[in-house]
């Protein structure tokens, strides 16, 4: 390609710095930390051989490894071993999502706002914005790598070894950029943000499933994952280099995809054309509720197929985990069985509460699609008509409230569909549905805070992902780190009954209803008095 493509790269790279002078800062800061944190506590938490071997045989069960993947160095399950095999994956979505969402917001969201016009209007090069884009990325991501291995060696961590702490920090690299790549061509193929996303989130969620199968029925399947090749690296016990060279190579490839087919579209196209309208509106379009639902339903109907797949996903292991669990005396020991209540059942409490998180990512997307609405001036056509705000917000409100519903019904149904065909005494499903629909209350406290920040505080509403984030950690790895419970309790998830093991606390349900109908209406308050952004 000419190099007068590339005209201003460094200019733009430096803007794309200063924009994100923050969000850089407090994704790499994050990242670091929960590293160091997690691999802190494992190494206090498990000292000595036996500890160490029990929580080994814990990972062995189908179910974990379609969660974390396949393990390795069991014979020796040392402080970094036990760190690669339960962390490195979670942390290389968490490094995937975090590409999708800044490389989206510099390439696409520009473009479709208007900015990347005003830009190319200037001496720059037809290729300078994606290019930047990707260089900026690239650059922050060897940062992480170097952040997040120093770290991990100056634990001084016998097992954390210097080669291996580096190819943790490299493998989280490689998948920012692999995700940095994917994205870019994402944002060629799309002619919205909203599609980039959708499509780049599309290709994590298939990469993460594809990975799972593969990893519990078929290995060769896991090759074909982004996912799959990171932990092939075998972090801290075989410090394989070569998947690291591999997801390099593969992203370059992609990237010089991506400037390709940039630099034979138009500005504001796309190579996945959005269908054309009708001519005239329908009456469901001229409501604020219809609105809005056409606007989401790619994004509604995406979402609900995935999480169907997601509880079939993790409802197929449930056949190997009776016999699993009755063959190893310190899984019994370490889960501490209740009276009454199969090991296996007891496991599905902990799943649920996992889902129902995955889960709330869907309905917190279509209420914050109203505040991307009024980010992009559109609101202000709504609201010159004789349209209230309440109805603008409540709208939204109803859709994220009622999406978070469907979306736990459907994975618990997926779930129970593929359970009673890998089960000989499937869990019945009413006790499915009551472990479900526990957890909606949760939910839609987190809808409603994310309602909240709307009314109050609309350029905060991203710290609604962070909060997310963090219920996330303490609920699924505050056991495993034996996290004080206060911590858990700041968590609405951290405050839902546990079932079946134990019974529908109806207290808690009424109090965690209260408070999501109470922030909401605070929220719908904010909404209304202060003033819209353009």
């Amino acid at each position: 390609m000419k190099k007068h493509l590339f005209y201003q790269t460094g200019t733009l790279s430096a803007f794309i710095l200063k924009k994100d002078r923050f969000r850089l800062p407090i994704w790499i800061i994050s990242i670091v930390l929960l590293t160091i944190v997690t691999a802190g506590a494992f190494n206090d938490l498990y000292k000595t051989d036996q500890e160490r071997q029990a929580i080994a045989e814990t990972m062995k069960n189908p179910a974990m490894i379609a969660m974390v993947g396949p393990g390795y160095g069991f014979d020796d399950y040392h402080t970094g071993a036990m760190m690669a095999h339960q962390m490195l994956l979670f942390t290389a979505i968490m490094v995937a999502i975090m590409s999708i969402l800044l490389v989206t917001r510099h390439t696409r969201a520009d473009e479709e706002d208007g900015r990347l016009e005003l830009i190319r209007s200037l001496p720059t090069g037809r290729l300078a914005n994606l290019s930047s884009t990707i260089f900026v990325m690239c650059v922050t991501y060897l940062v992480l790598a170097v952040a997040v291995g120093i770290s991990l060696y100056a634990l001084q961590e016998e097992s954390l070894t210097f080669q291996g702490s580096l190819l943790y920090g490299a493998a989280l690299g490689a998948t920012g950029i692999f995700f940095t790549a994917i994205t870019a061509l994402m944002a060629q193929l799309s002619e919205t943000s909203r599609g980039t996303i959708g499509y780049s989130f599309a290709f994590l969620g298939g990469a993460y499933l594809l990975r799972a199968v593969g990893d519990v029925s078929n290995e060769t399947l896991s090759w074909f994952s982004p996912l799959g090749w990171i932990l092939g690296t075998e972090t801290y016990v075989n410090n394989y280099w070569w998947p690291i060279v591999l997801t390099a190579f593969v992203s370059a490839v992609i990237m010089v995809v991506a400037f390709y087919l940039n630099s034979i579209r138009d500005v504001g196209s796309g190579f996945i054309q959005a269908k054309p309208g009708k001519e005239y509106a329908t009456s469901g379009l001229l409501s604020t509720l219809g609105l809005p639902l056409h606007l989401l339903k790619t994004l509604i109907i995406s979402w609900a197929i995935g999480m169907f797949v997601l509880g079939v996903s993790y409802g197929s292991v449930f056949g190997d985990l009776d016999t699993f669990f009755e063959s190893t005396e310190m899984m019994e020991e370490l889960l501490n069985p209740v009276e009454g209540f199969s090991l296996t059942e007891q496991f599905l409490a902990l799943l649920m509460s996992i889902i129902s998180m995955l889960c709330t990512i869907a309905p917190l997307l279509m209420f914050l699609k109203l505040r991307g609405e009024e980010k992009k001036g559109r609101l202000e056509h709504v609201t010159a008509r004789a349209v209230s705000r309440t109805r603008i917000i409540g709208s939204y409100l109803v859709i994220g409230l009622v999406g978070a519903v469907v979306m736990q019904l459907l994975a618990m149904l997926g779930l129970w569909t593929a359970v009673v065909s890998v089960m000989e005494d499937p869990i019945s499903l009413r006790t499915m549905f009551q472990a479900a629909i526990a957890y909606v209350p949760a939910m839609w406290v987190m809808v409603a805070i994310a309602a909240f920040l709307v009314g109050w505080a609309p350029r905060w509403t991203n710290l609604i992902w962070l909060y997310l984030g963090y219920s996330f950690f303490v609920v699924y790895l505050g056991g495993m780190l034996q996290a004080p419970e206060w911590m858990g309790k700041i968590s609405p998830f951290g405050n839902v009954t546990q079932i079946p093991i134990a019974d529908m606390n109806w207290l808690q349900i009424i109090s965690l209803l209260v408070i999501a109908l109470v922030v909401s209406l605070l929220g719908i308050t904010g909404f209304r008095k202060r003033d819209l952004e353009g």
